[in-house]
């Protein structure tokens, strides 16, 4: 080998190692959201969940797709998986497309839009209906690029039978057996009796959409199996750029494969071909601190490890409504509601999603919410009206499983555990004991379904009504949540409720904050006379004159709260005037709201 040739070789290996740092580092940032897409990825053992896949083209790699989806479980364990379905994937291409040398490294280009579509995704993680999305791809093109490599294997007389065995493979691989056709007729120069059967090729689709697909869109046959991300309200045709990029990518590497390979500037291509891949990663992939850190808490929240929901929500300093309400749910079981929920901060940031989608807590974590707010009803009916949807995952299976233990119905647990005691790494699993503050909440109040809305203030608004309870646990929600409505009058009913069942404890520091707030500014003839600490008076004089101050020089009152944030935004006044209030929940400056 001369110098000019092992020049060749560390470049093409220093660009393939600069990629594969680069997929290593995206999949290791990625792995709670890894561990999302199992516990939202539906996967069904038997024969109705199998059959339903296998109706439509595709359906096939979909079902494995599915279960390989359940190996995120340990992300560490799935991402392996997929990293090296896509090494052989680039070995296999290399093969199939006969590139050689520095020119093998246009293999990169479509492991690239392959790790852009399991990255890219975003909110639309908890409501895609494609089953097995996150492998089914990955092993549709593995399968595509080892016919392509037998195909070219064979002798040219054969190429006819391969191009018309297309037609075949298009129920198991859908617009996979097009692309095949596609990058073997470009590799090879068809002859006119192979472009007799592209020409029949053509008609496949419709062949197949008539005779056991017509319950299907015509254009849902032609590319079946390529990822579409519609709703009747929502469309995100950005998710669909990887995959147009995958097929514009496998008909350019026979074009210009060999091209490339007989070039002089032969040590461009690797370098080029890792640039292209990871800046093409980089721009698409879906990167959002509030995105990790909700599915890091609902994972905790899952698993009843409170303490973390809590240090979570400490760190995070922008939470969105989700992280609210799992970090209430949290200070109820380990206590500090009143003296820590203003202070760990209840003022809600919107969800950060460039796409049109909107989704809140329903889609998220509304399910566990309710189960640990004692409404199990609700949390049951929420739970079977996402799983139609988005499918019966892992998340809703433990949901309803959980559910199911707290009404004491032993055979709908068996149930739903032995679902997914068929799923990897849930052989053992068991729905944990029901907390005895759940419990307690289930006593509180008839578990009856008393609508269809499943907003964030629908939840408020529900909770703050329980100030006639004789539940401890229920007073202090009542009043937590009349608070977050800046509700001056279930305030009052909810405050005094809470002090007829906390007689002999200290007046905790939110609460003594809203009492002052109230009094002063939203009085009523039948409000409650209670001792204050002098220290907490004194601040609520400086917070007014603070605010008054800034009001007087003509500051807004947007640009006041966030000046006002570093200092008082951890008191109860602050949320009252700046803070961003449930949905539909409007409170003004010491002004009452509808109740």
């Amino acid at each position: 080998m001369n110098n000019k040739s092992k020049l060749y070789s560390a470049i093409l290996y220093a660009s393939l190692m600069a990629f594969i740092s680069f997929v290593v580092y995206i999949l290791y940032i990625n792995q709670e959201v890894f561990y999302t897409a199992h516990d939202r990825s539906e996967c069904i053992y038997g024969a109705p969940f199998f059959q339903t896949l296998m109706s439509k083209p595709f359906g096939l790699i979909q079902y494995m797709g599915a279960w390989l989806t359940q190996l995120f479980h340990e992300p560490a364990v799935g991402s392996s998986v997929l990293m090296a379905i896509w090494i052989i994937i680039f070995f296999v291409g290399t093969k199939a497309f006969r590139l050689q040398g520095s020119a093998s490294a246009l293999m990169l280009l479509p492991v690239a839009c392959l790790l852009t579509s399991v990255v890219d995704l975003g909110y639309w993680i908890y409501i895609s209906t494609i089953r097995g999305y996150w492998f089914s791809q990955s092993v549709g093109y593995l399968v595509m690029l080892l016919l392509l490599w037998a195909a070219r294997c064979t002798p040219r007389k054969w190429h006819l039978v391969w191009y018309l065995a297309a037609v075949c493979f298009y129920p198991v691989l859908g617009w996979f057996a097009l692309l095949f056709v596609l990058c073997l007729a470009l590799a090879e120069k068809p002859t006119w009796r192979e472009f007799l059967g592209l020409f029949l090729l053509i008609f496949t689709a419709s062949i197949w959409h008539t005779q056991l697909y017509s319950n299907l869109r015509f254009d849902d046959v032609v590319l079946a199996g390529l990822p579409r991300f519609e709703t009747p309200m929502d469309s995100s045709p950005r998710l669909s750029i990887p995959f147009w990029a995958l097929g514009a990518v496998s008909v350019f590497i026979p074009l210009c494969g060999s091209y490339l390979a007989r070039l002089k500037v032969k040590a461009i291509i690797p370098v080029l071909c890792a640039v292209a891949g990871i800046v093409f990663t980089w721009s698409l992939v879906f990167q959002d601190r509030n995105y990790v850190d909700e599915m890091r808490m609902v994972r905790y929240a899952e698993n009843d490890n409170w303490k973390d929901v809590l240090a979570l929500a400490e760190a995070n300093k922008t939470p969105t409504s989700t992280m609210i309400f799992l970090k209430n749910v949290a200070l109820m079981h380990e206590g500090g509601l009143f003296d820590r929920s203003f202070k760990l901060g209840n003022d809600a940031t919107d969800i950060n999603n460039p796409d049109t989608l909107h989704v809140t807590l329903l889609d998220i974590a509304s399910p566990l919410v309710y189960y640990n707010y004692g409404m199990m009803n609700e949390a049951i009916r929420l739970n079977f009206e996402n799983a139609i949807q988005a499918g019966f995952s892992p998340f809703y299976l433990k949901m309803l499983a959980r559910c199911a233990l707290a009404k004491g119905d032993k055979q709908l647990v068996e149930r739903y555990t032995t679902l997914l005691h068929h799923l990897p790494f849930y052989d053992n699993w068991q729905p944990a004991p029901v907390k005895e503050n759940i419990k307690e909440l289930q006593k509180c109040y008839p578990d009856e379904l008393t609508g269809v809305e499943n907003s964030e203030s629908y939840l408020v608004n529900g909770i703050s009504l329980w100030y006639e309870s004789d539940s401890k646990v229920a007073s202090e929600q009542a009043l937590l949540y009349s608070m977050l409505r800046c509700d001056s009058r279930r305030f009052w009913a909810a405050l005094r409720n809470y002090v007829r069942l906390h007689l002999d404890e200290q007046f905790p520091l939110h609460a003594m904050e809203a009492y002052i707030l109230f009094i002063d500014k939203a009085p009523e003839e039948k409000r409650m006379m209670l001792p204050v600490e002098k220290s907490v008076y004194e601040r609520y004089k400086q917070f007014w004159e603070t605010l008054e101050g800034f009001v007087k020089s003509g500051t807004t009152l947007d640009k006041v709260g966030e000046k006002m944030r570093e200092k008082w935004g951890g008191t109860y006044w602050w949320y009252n005037i700046f803070g961003k209030k449930p949905i539909n929940i409007r409170g003004g400056i010491g002004h009452e709201v509808a109740s």
